[in-house]
């Protein structure tokens, strides 16, 4: 008897394996096949499992529903797919937020750079919440395309704390120096690994809201980290 499920909530290797693991101690359970690009987990069974008890058996992060039995077709008009734009809403509403409040900090009177130094600052504190609320879930899903957390996995783990660390230094518009060489360096090597990805046309998540939201990796990535460099090298020239 085989059937196949839909899990949510996977972002790496790391959450794929602990899927397998985890269903694979139920009684009755022969195989579990985890497919992480498609979020699906084909699972062989001796005698019915219910998705309650599979349900119980997973970590809080996953949530599995029952897609189809192996010898049903599948019927695509009942699986709710978001399109890209629907997928992105949430990084597109909180980059609009963090714009706002940026033009809100220095519109009377209105001086540029600051609004540049306020934009990064608000960028990396609001970013590096939703990280830090899941620090092993988005060190997992960053080694993916980070070249540097690949090589050094412990770089993951301190990320969001070097992104709170850099957006502090700019709020309070200190040793700013500093902060725009470290931000050229971060983001030009995490940008990098993203155009890697996208060029390879892979279906991975995208860690910049962290395990908490599921993001695809797409251009909006590559144009988000853009804009931060940009701006840091704007900002660089201001300051030599």
């Amino acid at each position: 008897m085989k059937h196949i499920y839909k899990v949510s909530g996977m972002t790496c290797d790391g959450c794929k394996s602990s899927v397998e693991k985890s269903l694979s101690k139920l009684k009755h359970i022969k195989k579990v096949t985890v497919n992480l690009q498609q979020e699906e987990a084909t699972i062989k069974m001796s005698a019915h499992v219910s998705i309650d008890a599979l349900q119980s058996a997973l970590p809080e992060k996953f949530s599995i529903t029952k897609k189809e039995d192996n010898n049903k077709i599948p019927d695509v008009a009942f699986e709710d797919k978001k399109s890209k734009s629907e997928q992105l809403y949430p990084l597109f509403l909180i980059f609009g937020y963090i714009f706002i409040a940026s033009i809100a900090m220095n519109i009377n009177p209105w001086v540029t750079n600051a609004f540049m130094l306020d934009f990064m600052g608000l960028f990396y504190i609001v970013f590096s919440f939703f990280k830090i609320l899941d620090v092993k879930g988005f060190a997992m899903s960053f080694q993916m395309y980070d070249p540097l957390a690949k090589v050094v996995p412990k770089y993951g783990f301190l990320y969001p704390f070097i992104e709170l660390a850099l957006g502090l230094l700019f709020l309070f518009e200190y040793k700013i120096m500093i902060a725009l060489f470290a931000t050229l360096v971060i983001l030009g090597i995490t940008t990098i690994g993203v155009t890697k990805s996208l060029l390879d046309k892979k279906a991975i998540k995208c860690a910049c809201l962290g395990s908490v939201l599921n993001l695809p990796m797409t251009k909006a990535t590559f144009i988000e980290n853009s804009i931060m460099i940009i701006m840091a090298i704007y900002m660089l020239f201001e300051y030599v």
